[in-house]
């Protein structure tokens, strides 16, 4: 598999955020990753969902929600990893970017952890021609709040089974939701999908639903 590998640097409202762009020849759609708090771009978990994607034909774009100077300060205050309308702007200004930016797909894709599912929730509220699809896995969806009825895009809320608080935050989120949807909890696994096969249980459901929502053909 032929996978052509760029860091780039996102320019937005006066910053720059770190990104790495991974596209396979004639991607199928490209997914955007928002991390949870406190991680960043080189998520291991989010990496390891990236190259199941990349193997199905998906492109994706790994960025960092807070420039380096914020994550430091954020290690220590936690000042900006809960600020949910910050996080949407990174994301929806990366997403706008990205759709501009040339030889990406033209299908595009939302994958969201904690706190960055709910920022793909409402971006994807406020930028339904932007995204197609959105996945949380351990997210926090309920933040998104208002916005949960306006998603237009397909989303899939994927949680542990041992996570009963997130479980519950999430059938809440779910019973708001009025897009195409589904709720899948993954058996034995925690928070962070940390058990042996979790996480590729996890990349399993995502496949299926990009799969669902994206024809087989490239653009």
């Amino acid at each position: 598999m032929k996978l052509a590998t760029t860091e780039l640097r996102v320019p937005l409202d006066g910053i720059e955020l770190d990104a790495d762009l991974r596209l396979p020849e004639h991607a199928r759609g490209i997914v955007i990753f928002a991390h949870g708090s406190g991680s960043s771009r080189r998520s291991r978990r989010n990496l390891h969902v990236a190259d199941r994607l990349h193997i199905e034909g998906f492109g994706t774009l790994l960025f960092d929600l807070l420039t380096a100077d914020e994550q430091i300060v954020d290690e220590r205050t936690r000042q900006w990893r809960f600020d949910i309308p910050l996080l949407t702007a990174r994301l929806r200004g990366v997403g706008r970017w990205l759709a501009a930016y040339p030889g990406t797909p033209a299908w595009r894709a939302y994958f969201g952890a904690s706190t960055g599912a709910a920022a793909a929730l409402v971006a994807a509220a406020a930028d339904p021609t932007i995204v197609h699809a959105v996945i949380s896995r351990g997210g926090r969806p309920d933040l998104a709040g208002e916005a949960l009825p306006r998603v237009l895009a397909p989303t899939l809320l994927i949680v542990g089974g041992d996570d009963d608080v997130v479980i519950e935050l999430n059938e809440r989120a779910l019973r708001a939701l009025r897009c195409e949807k589904e709720f899948v909890i993954v058996p034995g696994a925690t928070h962070l999908f940390e058990e042996p096969g979790t996480l590729d249980a996890v990349c399993d459901h995502v496949v299926r639903w990009l799969d669902r929502y994206r024809p087989a053909a490239p653009d």
